[in-house]
């Protein structure tokens, strides 16, 4: 049998667990409009098109439930407003949108304090040369001004500036006046004393101290610096007393985060690289979360919000360091499933009651293996096997439900094989696309090196969502073979002296790309990068056995699986069978390299870990009624503010504007608004409440036949890499598929 068709018998083939995966209640939702799709074996089978359904969880190995209650029907997103997602930082403070307002003292304010300073320092030296003057003689004075002139004007460091000598001196005491009048008044320079001429005088030695000099120009060393400038990505007059990077929180509707920093960059006249961003949001979604950019004045991005549309920016402050993917602790969700229908209200609250005490598998969610008609596992899979030419023909060919304009420029590139008017016709945001083209006609046929082309962050997920793919199925084969309520011998389990460490997603390489991502398919980047897992944790997973197990030391909440990597280890169990097993049907290899590149290989890879359970922290949730569908259930940040702003000017209250340029008066400003927003946040929640009966009073007014709907609205919080989607799907026990859901809105 071929890779393609063992990979489409899977979800047939698959074991079946008596009471886990069956629910008789539920209607089937795998039953959808089946479209062509376009399957790529290994290199050596021929290219086939097989008639199959779209991308469901089954496909990527997610088969199973904690809990054996009867699911529900639920909409998720039938508006994008109905799935709110606030970033937690790594101090697990849940990022808001508090204020629009640029902070009082702009960088062209702080400028011209630093020319003031300059001035300042100006005039001090020249007392100081002038005193030094008296002491010294013109000649010796002259010199030292030149000295102090070149040091101030060079940015570089002492070894770049040659020594001066003054004039020879035969007065023991005078030469001790002149060394002490250096230390006490011209700190940044140092004295000694060596031969004169002739061998009864002495001359004093001045030179640069290693500290640099006391205006800051000269302060820091050029070698220190690496031999280049102040800054290599920005001007050498930014003022010294800012951070370079200025935060802000970016809230976004509707739109991915690659989308909304694209459109701010080219406000701004910056390249979306300049930007750093913790992890990628939902597009689908209402979004807040902590971004950085280097070297912008704050009232230039702060004037842009009444140019934006669906985007705000606020919460300025400036830093020192910009953010990076992963430097977040997770994401907080506010989720409204509408057009809720059960057997009764308490097969709702028995479910939600349930996902809090027991919470869900930790599956990797659709999301994961991409948007696109050809899941981006198996384009990983095909790296693995080394066929270069077969996944630049995946990523290139044409393919299923794509917009017209996509869909012209695969088409044209397909029959004509012509790479520039391809470039032409193909969108700028089709980056990997982009690139393979440029590529190929730089060096034509060359398809590995076209695949190294692409930006690593996003070449590297492939590979990422075939680990993915092999750890869902590991975890449907654990829950199934050895249920959920114990630890079995020959389980992992994170050690308990280690336990305040926290196990999040993993795919490591041993090279970590510092750079942010350069795409624009969000499909392929959700949250494609969680905290790194240090090299402590990794050694810190222990395998379960007899002794532990009568201690009963472990519980089913410590228990992880491997994503596959050269530094893992596997379960000492049959579980560890299900990686192998699929790698081999897959034509691929855990461990060894089966072609000449190491970069697409597993076994270059550190791996990782990621718990198989995982409960919701913080859980809440509310039944609701509603009769029209466009009514808001949920506040968001910018509703918060908006409130906030209607009631303060009613008021008449005059609200001062704080300095929070630095991040510690940030942070003040930031608790301020907070606390303001806090004051109105049960007026706000009990207006939104009372808008739902005033909407159910008015549409049972127009229409009586229109009866209300119920809703179900959750918040919750996840640690990095967890999808919140997993947590809907052990709810619902139902599919969490776009296609599904598009149904249920229809």
């Amino acid at each position: 049998m071929s890779p393609c068709k063992m990979w489409i018998n899977k979800a047939l083939t698959f074991p079946v667990s008596i009471g886990i995966l069956s629910h008789p209640n539920l209607k089937p939702y795998n039953l959808l409009k089946p479209c062509t799709f376009k399957l790529y074996c290994n290199s050596s089978a021929p290219k086939t098109e097989t008639l199959i359904m779209p991308l469901d969880e089954t496909d990527v190995g997610i088969h199973c439930y904690i809990s054996q209650l009867p699911g529900f029907r639920g909409v998720l997103k039938q508006r994008y407003a109905d799935f709110i997602v606030n970033e937690v930082d790594t101090d697990g403070n849940v990022v808001r949108l508090t204020s629009l307002d640029a902070p009082s003292e702009s960088v062209e304010e702080k400028k011209e304090k630093e020319e003031e300073k300059e001035t300042e320092t100006e005039t001090k030296y020249t007392s100081e040369i002038e005193s030094f003057r008296l002491l010294a003689g013109d000649t010796d004075a002259d010199l030292l001004k030149d000295f102090i002139d070149r040091i101030r004007t060079s940015g570089g460091g002492k070894d770049e500036i040659s020594p001066i000598v003054l004039s020879p001196d035969y007065d023991k005491i005078h030469r001790t006046a002149v060394h002490n009048y250096f230390k006490a008044n011209l700190k940044f320079l140092v004295t000694d004393t060596v031969d004169g001429p002739d061998s009864v005088s002495k001359c004093i030695r001045v030179r640069q101290h290693s500290g640099g000099s006391e205006n800051g120009r000269g302060s820091r060393k050029r070698k220190e610096r690496g031999g280049k400038p102040f800054d290599s990505r920005g001007t050498d007059d930014w003022p010294e007393t800012l951070g370079k990077f200025l935060r802000f929180n970016l809230f976004k509707e509707n739109k991915d985060t690659q989308e909304a920093l694209g459109v701010i960059g080219k406000m701004l006249g910056v390249q979306q690289r300049a930007f750093g961003f913790a992890g990628t949001k939902d597009k689908r979604a209402i979004t807040t979360q902590r971004v950085t950019v280097f070297k912008q004045p704050v009232k230039k991005l702060a004037i842009l919000n009444g140019r934006l549309i669906g985007i705000k920016v606020g919460d300025f402050c400036y830093v020192k360091e910009g953010l990076s993917l992963g430097q977040l602790q997770g994401n907080r969700f506010t989720i409204t499933l509408r057009g809720v229908t059960a057997d009764s209200e308490d097969t709702i609250k028995a479910a939600a009651d349930s996902l809090g005490r027991s919470g869900f598998i930790n599956y990797f969610g659709l999301q994961r293996f991409g948007s696109g008609s050809v899941p981006t596992h198996l384009v990983g899979a095909a790296l693995l096997r080394g066929e270069w030419k077969t996944v630049v023909s995946m990523i290139l060919d044409p393919r299923e439900g794509e917009r017209d304009i996509v869909k012209e420029a695969r088409e044209y590139y397909k029959e004509s094989g012509d790479i520039d008017g391809t470039l032409r016709k193909l969108p700028c945001y089709l980056v990997a696309e982009t690139a393979i083209l440029q590529c190929l006609k730089k060096c034509p046929g060359n398809y590995l090196q076209a695949l190294k082309a692409i930006p690593r962050t996003l070449r590297m997920m492939y590979v990422h969502s075939y680990q993915s793919y092999l750890w869902n199925h590991a975890a449907s084969i654990r829950v199934q073979k050895h249920g959920i309520s114990q630890v079995i011998l020959g389980d992992l389990v994170l050690c308990k002296e280690d336990s305040t460490e926290k196990v999040t997603e993993s795919v490591i390489t041993e090279c970590e790309d510092d750079n942010p991502i350069e795409a624009g398919d969000s499909g392929l980047l959700d949250e494609i990068s969680g905290a790194a897992v240090p090299e402590e944790i990794v050694s810190s997973v222990k395998v379960v056995n007899s002794e532990d197990l009568l201690k009963g030391e472990y519980s089913i909440e410590d228990i992880v699986l491997p994503l596959p990597g050269s530094r893992v280890i596997y379960p000492m169990n049959d579980v560890a069978e299900i990686y192998h097993d699929l790698a081999k049907k897959d034509n691929t290899n855990l461990t060894e390299c089966v072609h000449s590149s190491k970069e697409f290989s597993i076994t270059s890879m550190t791996g990782g870990y990621r718990r198989v359970f995982q409960k919701p922290i913080d859980f809440e949730w509310e039944l609701l009624r509603y009769t029209d569908v466009n009514l808001p259930l949920a506040e968001t940040d910018l509703d918060v503010i908006t409130k906030l702003d209607v009631i303060t000017k009613s008021r008449k209250i005059n609200i001062g504007v704080e300095d929070f340029t630095n991040e510690s008066s940030c942070k003040n400003h930031a608790d301020n608004n907070t606390k303001r927003s806090e004051d109105f946040k049960t007026e706000y929640n009990n207006d939104i409440k009372d808008g739902a009966e005033e909407g159910l009073s008015r549409m049972d007014s127009i229409c009586d036949s229109q009866p209300s709907q119920v809703a179900l609205k959750l918040g919750l919080t996840l640690p990095s890499s967890c999808y919140a989607t997993m947590a809907i799907r052990e709810l619902l026990k139902t599919s969490t598929s776009v296609a599904f859901h598009k149904t249920l809105n229809q």
